[in-house]
């Protein structure tokens, strides 16, 4: 399963990276390989000042190795070795009327002294964060990783999409980080579902991420925009570091665990305002995406 998901994701990444240099028409993907002294290592993929993307990772990587002191303590044992692989992306475009989003799909092993697997499951998700609400833009993004899940089984986007809007949850500003999407972790075999069938459902999932993105940024990407517009993004780019550096799971395990610092914050916005007491004027495009950050919305 291991070599299965990470050849696939290898491909994945060079699927989206194609595809986005030809939607930017400008930049390029700046390829970084590199190792992890404990084992494994990764390929990181960065595009800055594009025609589009301001700034985006695509990266992956697979790592091995005895288990960190934070996952030992969250597994509750005593010593163990692991394997973990996945994608990452996160894209920050220029125009403030195209929106950012992040996804990440990845899979994890743990082993017995014997080197027997005691555990593996799948976690993975993809979320939207616009800085100007389109609701067409949120309910394509929607229908897409619905129609994904749906193939699978009917009760995974409802169940996924109330996971995202739980997760991506800001709480000390008691808002949404954005439009939700979906967000699934510890996948692992049941009764009713197969290691093989978690892999094709997360697959499937990584498979419509184009499709659930790129139509909103050729929609977007060249309405023309403002200071004041690029001003109201920084701002709410703010907002987005501060989850992924004070919230976010991924990014405080790559901080406890000697992971690789380019990699884990290639997340964050290159330009970003934290402005004091920001007020948007009542009804104003700003006022009215604030008021959809405040409670979870059902789009399809």
């Amino acid at each position: 399963m291991k070599d299965q998901f990470y050849n696939y994701i290898q491909k994945l990444q060079d699927t989206i990276t194609s595809k986005l240099e030809a939607l930017d028409g400008k930049a390029t993907f700046q390829e970084d390989l590199w190792k992890r002294k404990e084992g494994g290592g990764g390929r990181t993929r960065v595009i800055e000042n594009g025609n589009i993307f301001e700034k985006g990772g695509v990266n992956i990587s697979a790592v091995h190795g005895e288990l960190p002191e934070a996952l030992r303590t969250q597994f509750g044992v005593k010593e163990g070795n692991f394997f973990a692989c996945g994608l990452s992306l996160v894209l920050h475009p220029k125009n403030p009327f195209v929106p950012t989003v992040h996804a990440n799909w990845r899979y994890f092993e743990m082993y017995n002294q014997e080197g027997d697997i005691v555990t593996q499951w799948f976690g993975g998700g993809q979320d939207l964060t616009p800085y100007y609400l389109f609701d067409e833009d949120a309910i394509h993004f929607h229908t897409v990783c619905k129609e994904a899940c749906d193939k699978h089984d009917t009760s995974f986007y409802p169940k996924y999409k109330k996971v995202c809007d739980e997760y991506f949850w800001n709480k000390h500003r008691n808002e949404a980080r954005g439009l939700g999407g979906l967000f699934f972790d510890y996948l692992k075999e049941t009764e009713q579902f197969s290691m093989q069938d978690r892999y094709d459902f997360v697959t499937e999932v990584g498979n419509s991420f184009l499709e659930s993105y790129v139509p909103i940024v050729e929609r977007r990407k060249d309405i023309e925009y403002t200071k004041a517009n690029k001003d109201w993004q920084e701002v709410r780019r703010g907002r987005y570091v501060e989850f992924n550096l004070v919230h976010d799971r991924g990014t405080l395990f790559g901080l406890k665990t000697n992971g690789r610092i380019e990699s884990i914050l290639m997340s964050l916005p290159p330009t970003v305002q934290w402005v004091y007491n920001q007020q948007p004027e009542e009804g104003t495009k700003e006022a009215e995406l604030l008021k959809v950050l405040a409670t979870p919305k059902e789009w399809v």
